[in-house]
Order: structure tokens, then sequence, then C-alpha cells
């Protein structure tokens, strides 16, 4: 989009500063070229020129910094041309022919410069955010970001100086909105500072708008026509020019009104309301109407709002009578005070305007105004003094209505008075109960029939029956009194209630036959008796606090009622007897506080009285019950019954069975309280019920793998945050016989050694050597031999504790050749011994010249017979003893044991590895010789092959 008229709508002008004038010049090259140029068309520019330059040309080559300006619209899309930078600077190869003579750019191979040019803005401001430069063409085109002219130029004013790569500057001019641009032209030998300015132009996109919905002028209605009043609040139109507002206009005008705008030097227009007929507030005091602003756009935008034009009052009006003279009739025993006519005056104004005040004209005698009295604020004639005898018949009562600055308006009250021949009848008070001005106190809950005052009823002329009656509400009786005549007695008919109604007025009225009426008012006030007690607003007080709280913690405020008044309805607070010591209660104002921490783990819930107490004489109190009750708070940490358990445990115990039970508590209550189990190390083997707190072992345990385990548990309460403890398990595993001896020595059934004859008695030939993975009794061995086979094999035995075999009988010539012996090896393990036998082979002679045949021998199965014989050994079970004790010192001992045992094992582990180390024969020394046999023999199979050392 080149241009568009809407980019470029303006030339582009190019300013440059000579180095040494800094005067700047026009450069007129770059004026925009019409398509079909003429010459007499650029006559004009080049006048101007050679004007403006001549005097102050500089004789640098070209200038280096350069000023261009560009206009564009608002709220362009993005990809909009603003300009060519390079076209613009006579940059590109068409222009090369226009540049002066002195320039010093340098020269172009072909249409380009070498090397080429680069366009950058001098920084990154705002540059990436409103334009975009194309670093070789040098073209500038609008970004994605919409530019809007009254978000960059708000404010207006301000100067016109450069500040980064893109600033924005409002020049002078209201309507002036400027985006700046310092771009650099590089490489370095044709280097320019190019300064760019783009004149951002305003397109009507802004309704005019009132700063609020709801305008009021006030007009007085005496204004004249003509009268022109300025409108507060006109309208407000971002945009500027032709598109800002222009004019005002009513909706309707009411036939009254009219709107003119005025402009001020600034441009600002203000509407003012002009009054275009006579204004009359009583006649009609407000106008509503619409307000339309509307701006100069192409189509105009509108805004309006509410205008409400207010008539205010002047006074304009005076007080009038609606009749001139009023008749008025008195009678001569009329009572003092009572009102015998009225006068009322209107004033239509509004406010002070409208105050009227009453007076009697000056015409009044005195007699009349002392006789009748006038209220100045309402108008009212009322009688002031008794009629007398000799009071004129007629009074003439002239009344002026005054108001402010207007003529007082005028009524006569004509006011005749008819004498009484007759005297009403009198009321003569005798009272019982104390009386004081007119008024009658008792108190209250005085009893029924209470005497209260006589009263004698009469007719001074004596001529004429009196009745009387009691006028009035209350618990009030009057009747006569017998045997007087004329005589009444008042009397109360109930019990009065001073809480209830506290002032009664009834009277006394008498009439005779003639109709003539008399009242006599009695007032009685009642006096309070401290008839009431305090009341609580509940009579049980049900309270929570935290435990753990702050000292003089505030729990509740106490509130109790007395219906009593005075001091006999004041009411103080007090503690019960069975209040703790560190609850404290203020007497005046009922609150209620603890002085102490309480732990709800020491006491839950706290019962006691309160009393409230008033003041009256004697005393009444009521009494109130506070249940308090502390509520849980995560303060206690889950306790292990003892700080470290043991459990002694069978080895092979089956899986998941119960080792035993880990008690643990938790003195917090509720979700505080619950606790949860786990297994902090080796729970791969060991896992605990989270609520019976039962251990129990994944696996089945086997004593000669691992004979103890130190396991800790942790505890977990459901608290927010969780407390938590541990405690240390221990269990041993008691051995079971479930491990027969392990022979390891002879290695074979098939292995023998060589005796020879010429050994002597009591020597030892050989042992066997077996160990026993168990402990305590079930690894003590025995040894003994249960089969013999040869020449004279009982010339061999071996001693039931070490195994060592000894020769008992010198040999003889018969005795040559292979002897077996069958030996059993057992433990005494309880309940059932377990053992296991080995084939010990002897054979006698004084060389081993024949291996195979000794091989053959040892092949054949031998025809043994077994010797059920038991060895005897000094160490026995004292299974019975074990029962007969109790169960903790046998556990103790087994323990003993147990560890004995595993130090033994181990012992007798490092002396057999020394005696093999010490037991090879040499080959020289002929004394014994022990030939392995891969193979093993199966003693019990019926085909001769290899045999193990197997059980029995």
């Amino acid at each position: 989009m080149r241009g568009g008229g809407n980019a470029r709508s303006s030339r582009a002008l190019a300013v440059s500063w000579c180095p040494a004038t800094w005067h700047p010049r026009l450069d007129m090259g770059r004026l925009p070229r019409p398509r079909s140029s003429t010459s007499h068309r650029n006559l004009p520019h080049l006048f101007l020129f050679v004007l403006f330059v001549g005097p102050f040309s500089c004789l640098a080559s070209y200038s280096r910094a350069t000023e261009l300006l560009y206009s564009l619209n608002e709220g362009l899309p993005a990809g909009v041309l603003i300009g060519s930078l390079a076209e613009d600077l006579r940059l590109l190869p068409g222009a090369a022919g226009r540049r002066d003579a002195q320039s010093q750019l340098p020269e172009r191979t072909g249409a380009e410069w070498n090397p080429p040019l680069s366009f950058s803005l001098a920084s990154r401001g705002l540059s990436g955010q409103y334009v975009t430069l194309d670093n070789r063409s040098g073209e500038l085109h609008t970004s994605a970001q919409e530019i809007d002219r009254e978000a960059l130029c708000l404010e207006g004013g301000g100067g016109s100086a450069w500040g980064g790569s893109v600033s924005i500057s409002s020049s002078p001019s209201s309507d002036s909105c400027l985006l700046l641009l310092d771009v650099l032209v590089l490489p370095q030998e044709y280097f320019r500072f190019v300064k760019v300015k783009i004149a951002i132009r305003d397109i009507n996109d802004n309704a005019p708008q009132f700063p609020v919905s709801q305008i009021s002028v006030w007009v007085p209605e005496n204004a004249p026509v003509n009268t022109r009043l300025a409108i507060e609040h006109p309208a407000v139109d971002p945009d500027v020019g032709i598109n800002g507002v222009q004019t005002y206009r009513l909706l309707d005008y009411h036939g009254m009104f009219t709107l003119d705008v005025e402009e001020n030097e600034n441009g600002e227009r203000t509407p003012y309301l002009i009054v275009m007929g006579a204004l009359d507030r009583e006649t009609q005091d407000q106008y509503v109407s619409i307000i339309i602003a509307e701006d100069g756009g192409s189509p105009p935008l509108l805004g309006s709002a509410t205008l409400t034009i207010g008539i205010s009052d002047i006074n304009d009006n005076c007080p009038l009578f609606t009749d001139s003279q009023i008749n008025v009739t008195v009678y001569g025993n009329a009572t003092v005070g009572t009102p015998i006519a009225a006068v009322q005056a209107v004033d239509r104004d509004l406010g002070t305007n409208a105050q009227i005040t009453y007076s009697y004209s000056q015409k009044v005698p005195q007699a009349s105004k002392d006789l009748f009295h006038l209220d100045e604020n309402t108008g009212v004639i009322k009688l002031f003094s008794k009629i007398g005898g000799n009071v004129l018949q007629s009074h003439k009562l002239t009344v002026l209505a005054n108001g402010p600055g207007c003529i007082p308006a005028v009524i006569t009250a004509l006011v005749s008075i008819i004498k009484v021949i007759f005297r009403p009848p009198e009321i003569v008070p005798r009272y019982i109960a104390n009386e004081i001005d007119g008024v009658v106190y008792l108190k209250e809950l005085e009893p029924i029939n209470t005497p209260i005052a006589f009263f004698t009823i009469r007719d001074p002329e004596g001529k004429y029956k009196v009745n009387c009656y009691l006028d009035g509400e209350g618990p009030f009786r009057l009747s006569p009194y017998k045997p007087y005549n004329n005589e009444y007695l008042l009397e109360t008919t109930k019990s009065m209630d001073y809480e209830l109604q506290q002032f009664y007025e009834i009277a006394v009225v008498a009439w005779n036959s003639e109709g003539f009426h008399v009242k006599r008012v009695i007032k009685v006030q009642l006096l309070d008796d401290n008839d009431n007690a305090p009341i609580f607003l509940q009579p049980l007080i049900e309270l929570t606090i935290e435990e753990n709280n702050t000292p003089n913690a505030f729990l509740t405020k106490l509130y109790a009622t007395d219906a009593d008044s005075g001091e006999r309805g004041q009411v103080s607070y007090f503690l019960g007897p069975d209040a703790p010591s560190y609850f404290s209660l203020d007497s005046v104002t009922g609150i209620l506080t603890v002085s102490t921490q309480l732990d709800r783990e020491e006491k839950e819930k706290y019962r006691y009285t309160v009393r409230a107490v008033d003041c009256g004489k004697p005393p009444r109190e009521s009494v109130a019950t506070v249940a308090l009750t502390v509520l849980d708070k995560n303060d206690n940490s889950p306790r292990f019954i003892n700080k470290d358990f043991s459990f002694f445990v069978p080895e092979n115990f089956p899986g998941y069975g119960e080792i035993g039970v880990i008690s643990v508590t938790d003195a917090d209550a509720g979700r505080n309280g619950w606790v949860a189990l786990s297994v902090v190390n080796q729970s791969d083997i060991f896992v605990i019920d989270t609520g019976k707190g039962m251990l129990r072992a994944k696996v089945s345990l086997d004593r000669e793998q691992q004979s103890s385990y130190t396991l800790w548990v942790e505890a977990v309460d459901g608290g927010e945050p969780a407390l938590s403890s541990t405690a240390k398990i221990t269990i041993l595993l008691l051995d079971i016989n479930d491990n027969p001896p392990l022979v390891l020595f002879p290695q074979s059934n098939m292995s023998y050694l060589l005796v020879l004859p010429s050994t002597l008695p009591g020597s030892p030939v050989t042992e066997v050597y077996a160990v026993d993975k168990d402990t305590g009794m079930n690894a003590v061995i025995a040894y003994s031999i249960i089969g013999r086979r040869g020449p004279r094999p009982e010339s061999f035995r071996i001693d039931p504790k070490t195994g060592n075999i000894t020769l008992e009988e010198a040999l003889m010539q018969t005795d040559y050749g292979l002897h077996r012996l069958l030996v059993k090896v057992s433990d005494h393990g309880y309940p059932e011994p377990l053992h296991s036998t080995v084939m010990v082979n002897l054979f006698v002679n004084d060389t081993v010249s024949n291996e195979s045949y000794i091989e053959s021998l040892l092949r054949k199965e031998p025809e043994i017979n077994i010797e059920e014989k038991e060895p005897q050994i000094s160490i026995e079970p004292t299974h019975r003893k074990v029962e007969s004790v109790s169960c903790m010192p046998t556990l103790v001992a087994l323990s003993v044991i147990s560890l004995g045992s595993i130090t033994l094992v181990t012992g007798m582990g490092i002396y057999i590895c020394l005696r093999k180390g010490k037991k090879h024969p040499r080959e020289d020394e002929n004394l014994e010789v022990q030939i392995p046999l891969k193979g093993k023999i199966d003693f019990h199979m019926q085909e001769r092959k290899p045999m193990d050392i197997s059980n029995i």
C-alpha cells in the first residue's frame, strides 16, 4: 500500500544541517514530483530555494543529518507503507544524478551500492510497537500494534525533543501528534543520521461524551428573557479539530429555552442555556429535556445527557386570607384556655419566602388582647382569662398575616360573648393518698380498694340535682359514699404494676339537670417498688473455649434485665460458690473471663452458677448456670506405654502371625486423638495394624539367618499439624530345633583313612566333627556308633562329646582289612531331637597298595546291624524344670543361651579352620591317608551309588 491517501498524503520534507552554520536548508530535490512534470511548476520552488539558501550556503559536501516528515491516519492495519527512506533520501539508482556536486557519497557499481546500504533504528524503544523498518530497502510500514492517536497524544502540548529510536511528541498545536524516530544509514563510509517525524492524523473514531449522565441547571423564576446560563459539565470528545465537539442542541425546548455555543481562545466549546420566555415557579417548577452534543465528523457522532432545568423561588407572593371576616360566639362560663377561633393565610412561595406570622392590629383594644390570646405562629385564638360580669359582650379582633417583604393580609374576627345566668356545679376534693400539686402518688402493688380521695359534689344554687361519673381508663372506681349524700369515694379496683403503666389521668365529671358540666382532672403517678428480680436471658449459658487459651481470655458477657426502675433495676453480677477460683466475673459489665490456661486433658467440662443481684432493699437475685466445654487442640503427641518393647518369638513363626501388641495412647480427643502406627524401618518384613496395634511379620522368620530385629515404630495423630512419637521394638527369635547336626568331617561316606597295625591302643585314629545351626540344647551334639562292619570293628570307640575315634584294643593279623563304622550325630533338641549319620571307613594295613580294591569295597553296600543305643553325655535337657518355672526367667535364660551359642559357633568355626590347616599329612609319613571320592553313596538305597551325609 504505497501511500493510499492515508499514509503519505502530505509531502516528505527533507531538511539537513550544515556543520559550519547549523542553518537548515530545504532539500528541494526531495519534494514530491508530479507524474507529468513541467518546468514552470518547479520555478516557484527554485525561487524559494535561491532566496533561502543563497546567503547561507555552506561548503560541506552533503549533509550527514537529515529530517523527514510523514503523515498518516490513526487506526491503520499492519503493513501500510509509510515511506521509503532510500527513495526520499535520493539513495536509489534513479536519484543518483540529483545529488549535490559536492556529495561525499561513494560511487556505485551498477544499480547497487557497494557495499550495500543498511537502515536501522538508533535504539530499540517503541519501534517494534508501532512501526517496522526494512533494513535493506529502508521502507517504513505500520506494525501489528494499531496506532491510536488519542492514546499516544492524550495530554497534548509538550515539546518536540527526540528521545530514543522512537518517541511520542505532540507539538504546540493541539491538532499535531508526532511519532519520532532516529534512523542510522550504514556502513560507516556513507553514514547518515536521519530524524523521521510521523504526524498522526485524527479520524472521527470517538463520540462526544458528557462526564455525568444527569446535568442540573437552576434558573431564578424572575430571570429576564435572553438570560444566559453556562451549562456545567460540557461534553468531551478525544478527537480534535473538526472531529471534536462542534455544536449542542436540546431535544425539547419547551418553548421557553434555547441553546447557544461559545468557543474560547483554546477552541473549547461551552453550551449556554438562554431563557426565551417568562418563568413562574408557582406554575411550573421544573423542565426536563435531553441535551445532545454533536461532533463535525462525517458522519457525525452524538452524545447525550439528561438536562434538568429547575426554577428557583423568589419572594413574589404574599400571604392571603380566603375570607375577610369570621364570626365567633363564646359563652360566659367558658373555661380559660379554650380555643374560640383559628385564622389561616396562604403564601404560594417556598421556604423562608412562605413563612407567615400573625399579630393583632394596633386598632384592637388592649382589653380585647388581654381577654383573647393570638398564637403568632398558628393563628389560633384562645380564651386567656375568665370572663367577668363587666366584660364587653362584643369584640372586634383585627388579625394581620405578615410575610417577608409583603404588605400584611387582614382578617376580622367578630367575637360575641353570651352571658350564662346559672352557676355550674362544684367539685370539692379531699385527698387521702399523698397528693402534691394535683398529682396523687401511689405505690405499686397497693391492695385492692385502696382509697385515694373523697369528692363532694354540690349545686351552688341549691336548686338542681347534680350527678357525677368518672371519666378515663384505669383500675379506679368512683362510688357514692353512704350514708352521706353528694359524697363520692375514689378508690382502686385492682393491684397496679409500675412495669406495665406508670401514670394515669382520670377526671371526675359533674353535671346538673340544666346540662352544665364541670370536670376535675386527677393525675395518678405510681411509685416503683423492688418487686422484680433480675432475669438472665438464658438460664443455661453454654460456652466453649479452646484449650491452651491466653490468660484472662474473654468467655462471654452476661446480661440480665430487671424491670424495676432506678437503683432497683441496677444489676450486679457475681460468681456462685461452686465456681473455680480462676474464673472472674466483672460485677458491673458482666464480662466473664478465665485467668489461667485451661487444659482439656486435665478437665474438659466446667459447670458452675452465676448470680445477678439488683440494688433494691431488700435486694433480689436470680441464678444461671454456666456450662463451659474446653475444646481440644492437638497439643499432645501420641504416647507409647513403654519406650522400648521386647518380644520373644519362636523362629519359623508363620507369616502374618501376631507377634505382640504395641500399646499407644493420645490424650487429645476426636481426630486429634486418632493414632496411626507404622513401621519406620524394615517395613518390608514387618507390618502393624493401625487399629489394634498388632505387630505382625509378613514372612516366616528364621533365627539361623537373623537372630534379632530392631524396629522403630512411629505413631502419628490426626491433628493439624500432626504430632508424632517413636518407640523402639526389639524382636528376639527363640530357637526351634529345626536343623539337624551338619557333619563337616569326614566330608564323604566314600572317604577312608589308613590305620597302621602298629597303632597303640588308646591312640586317636580320627574324629567326626559336626556343627548345629541351632542354639542351646538344640545345638548340643552327641556322637555314637550305631553300626559296625569289618574284621573286628568293635576295636574302635567314639567319644560321645568330642567325636574322637580311638583304638581300644591292639590290632592283630586277623584285623587287617576295611572297618566300617556308622556314626550317628544327634542333638538334644526338644521335643524331638534331630540327627545325621556318616560312614567312617578305616582301612587297617601297612600300606595302600591297591586303591582300586579299596574303592571296590567302599562301593559295596555294607550289611550293618543298627544298634539303637543313645549316646550318654553329661548335659541333659531339663524340660520339666523349664516348664515349671515362670515364663520371664525362662525367656531371659534362653536369650543368654542364644547369645552364648552364637559365640560358641563362631569360636568353633575358627577352631576348625585352624585345625584343618594343621591336618594335611605328608606323603612320606604314611600315617593316614584320606582319599576323597567325588561320588556320594546313599546308605539306604539298594543300588550302590554315592551317598551324602544324611539324616535318619
